[in-house]
């Protein structure tokens, strides 16, 4: 992102759904409640077909049938949700009235058809002759953007980003670019939901990132970020889409995007780096021109897996950050990949807009030294700048700063 002295970036329209539900009101409610939503995983092609698996984690409802029939039948599962979050942010944020030459799209993630990749195999194994024209581009991940495009007014661009689990982190990033480079004067940030299958969740198992086998049989305990009894993350299906303009041009709306960096640490599989998580922190609040001390709260990125825990913790108190209140999101919602940076990054503006902090689900045992854990409750707090942390295999490194809008009643 260019320099502090640009016009600021604000989010005017939220869009999200999650094993919580569809609609940021179903996110922040059952956010603040701590509800337990994780069970085994139950869609066709996430467990192995052998029977020897039973991967836990969170899947969501069906999404609100939005699209025509005849397009529907072709749009797989994450697609169809990517639809329903658009919907929802659209709407709120007035895109009716913007210029659709004016209105870009930044879609967060790769490979987010895996699971449906899988099923078509296995459905037309053996009637090859039949796999029908839609299979040529579905599996695409621009098809999201061409059905974005298509079904709403987006004529100025549209394209992904892949930085694993920092996509949706970096799509909004990219989105604040284009604002700030006047290449459009609305653009939309999507995380998108990735569709994994029992492959990818035996690859993440032999890996050693995927829990849980303290907690085999028991899903709602198994996720415990931070906590001495994790034993890696648990998947979790959402998806989010966040509308950004730039300050004047539309309503105060949630908050400011005031800090942003993302940097490679040179890490090419899952090892978290703290050099480079603590670069990415120094350069987000160098371009808010803040400081450590100016952040009051912390959205960490918090897989649940020992190593990934103990670094992040070690980088927010290396940087000065243990006087900030710190939870995570994904205690709650599961281990959304691509879709987690900007489905987190919507809980934190819908917390700075309650004025409440949501508890650390299952945070029983905290490391020390520790830092200012939102446990056992939620916690009544007026955020003023948040920072949002949000981490990828291959070294993607990135923070976000938020400050509150002005006002001395927002968040109370």
């Amino acid at each position: 992102m260019p320099s502090s002295t640009a016009p600021e970036i604000v989010v005017t329209g939220i869009g999200v759904a999650s094993g919580l539900g569809h609609g940021k009101d179903s996110l922040l409610e059952g956010l603040l409640a701590g509800r337990d939503v994780f069970s085994v995983l139950s869609r066709p092609g996430r467990q192995a077909p052998d029977g020897q698996t039973a991967f836990m984690g969170v899947e969501m409802p069906e999404p609100p049938d939005l699209l025509p029939k005849r397009v529907a039948r072709t749009a797989g599962l994450g697609a169809r949700v990517a639809i329903s979050v658009l919907d929802e942010a659209w709407r709120e944020a007035g895109l009716d009235d913007v210029d659709p030459e004016r209105i870009g799209l930044v879609v967060g993630g790769s490979n987010l058809f895996s699971r449906e990749q899988l099923l078509a195999v296995r459905d037309y194994a053996n009637r090859l002759a039949f796999i029908p024209p839609r299979h040529g581009h579905v599996f695409m991940d621009s098809d999201v953007c061409g059905l974005c495009a298509a079904s709403f007014a987006i004529r100025a661009f549209a394209n992904t980003v892949g930085a694993a689990s920092a996509s949706g982190a970096v799509a909004v990033i990219q989105a604040a670019e284009a604002l700030l480079g006047g290449r459009v004067d609305a653009c939309i940030a999507l995380g998108a939901l990735q569709d994994v299958s029992y492959v990818d969740l035996l690859g993440f198992r032999a890996l050693g990132a995927l829990g849980s086998e303290k907690f085999a049989g028991q899903p709602g305990r198994a996720c415990r970020p931070f906590d001495a009894e994790h034993d890696g993350f648990l998947y979790g299906e959402s998806c989010a889409a966040l509308i950004l303009r730039r300050a004047g041009e539309a309503g105060p709306g949630y908050g400011s995007l005031v800090g942003a960096a993302q940097v490679a640490d040179g890490q090419r599989g899952p090892e978290p780096d703290p050099e480079g998580q603590q670069r990415a922190i120094a350069g987000a609040l160098a371009q808010a021109g803040l400081r450590a001390a100016d952040i009051d709260y912390v959205n960490a990125h918090a897989t649940s897996t020992p190593k990934g825990d103990e670094v992040e913790r070690e980088t927010l108190l290396a940087m000065g950050l243990e006087h900030a209140w710190v939870n995570a999101g994904k205690s709650i919602l599961g281990h959304g990949l691509s879709a987690a940076g900007a489905v987190e990054l919507a809980a934190v503006l819908l917390q700075m807009r309650a004025g409440r902090l949501h508890p650390i689900r299952n945070l029983e045992h905290p490391p020390e030294p520790g830092l200012r854990w939102v446990m056992g409750g939620p916690q009544t707090h007026r955020i003023r700048h948040a920072l949002k942390l949000s981490f990828g295999f291959g070294g993607v490194d990135t923070a976000l700063v938020l400050r509150a809008p002005q006002g001395e009643n927002y968040g109370l």
